[in-house]
């Protein structure tokens, strides 16, 4: 018989030569294309809308980014990341506190960290998504480096039926009145800004709303300085967010008290409402889309 040492060096050694349970991964993405050897297990996520996927996915990230707002998690996250380490800012991820953690994938966005994307790359595979807000894609992008595609897939298929049963309810309510066309709005402590795409645009898409033709623009949006651009936002629908902060408060009173707010349709349908900014525009993922699903069934008394 093997003497005890020799008989462990035969099991690794056969061991190393018997395949492994998994196919070795390769991800195509924003900034290239990366190979794991299996189904990440250990991830930091870079960005919220990759941050929330995880999440709805059943994963907890070993490392995360702060939040912008609500800080350091936003509020609906609080309770799912118990144990989840922060590692800096999504504008200025800590790639120490990154390479501590021994991630076996990081997830970022090309827009936010393409000048960084080689060094994060040195601490662990990386794989990036164009943007941060294309929430079904960066859900699908999370899925792929976790070997989660079957839940992803089962998520977006109810999303898919939650859309349509929306858009059944909302054509049988408003009858002609539907499709409506509508407008994203945002008030700062100096200014106005209306949004044309982003989450809250491919959402509001997603749940067949339209935009108004002058709003079919391929950019992020509008801003507006002077209350005499106030007809540009005019729809037959607008949500309206903001932070809770004096100055954009007065802000948005000033702009709603000028007389060519009231010409607005939407003022005018009584269908102007107030939204929350963090699931409506600075989460960025499958499960802040899901509470503006529901947010948007409240607002119309589909609930």
């Amino acid at each position: 018989m093997l003497p005890k040492f020799s008989r462990l060096l035969a099991v690794t050694a056969m061991s190393l030569m018997l395949p492994s349970a998994y196919a070795e991964l390769t991800i195509n993405h924003a900034l290239g294309t990366t190979t794991l050897p299996e189904p990440a297990v250990r991830i930091v996520t870079l960005y919220q809308g990759a941050t929330d996927a995880a999440i709805a996915l059943g994963i907890e990230p070993v490392g995360a980014v702060e939040s912008w707002v609500e800080k350091p998690i936003y509020q609906y996250l609080r309770g799912e990341l118990d144990y989840t380490t922060l590692v800096g800012l999504e504008t200025q991820p800590n790639l120490e506190a990154i390479a501590a953690l021994q991630p076996d994938v990081i997830i970022a966005s090309e827009v936010r960290h393409a000048k960084v994307y080689d060094q994060l790359s040195q601490i662990a595979p990386t794989v990036a998504h164009e943007t941060v807000f294309m929430f079904d894609e960066t859900l699908e992008l999370v899925a792929e480096v976790t070997g989660k595609a079957d839940a992803a897939d089962a998520w977006l298929a109810q999303w898919q039926a939650d859309a349509d049963a929306f858009q059944a309810d909302i054509a049988e309510q408003l009858q002609d009145d539907w499709p409506q066309q509508v407008t994203m709005l945002n008030f700062r402590a100096d200014h106005a800004r209306i949004y044309f795409q982003g989450f809250s645009g491919q959402v509001l898409a997603d749940l067949g709303f339209e935009r108004p033709a002058d709003h079919l623009k391929d950019t992020w949006g509008m801003k507006l300085t002077s209350k005499e651009s106030i007809p540009s936002m005019n729809a037959d629908v607008a949500f309206v967010f903001m932070e809770d902060d004096d100055a954009v408060q007065q802000t948005y009173q000033q702009w709603t008290a000028h007389p060519l707010w009231q010409t607005l349709d939407a003022v005018q349908n009584d269908a102007v409402y107030r939204v929350d900014q963090v699931a409506w525009n600075m989460a960025g993922g499958p499960l802040a889309a899901r509470q503006m699903l529901q947010d948007i069934r409240s607002h119309y008394g589909l609930d």
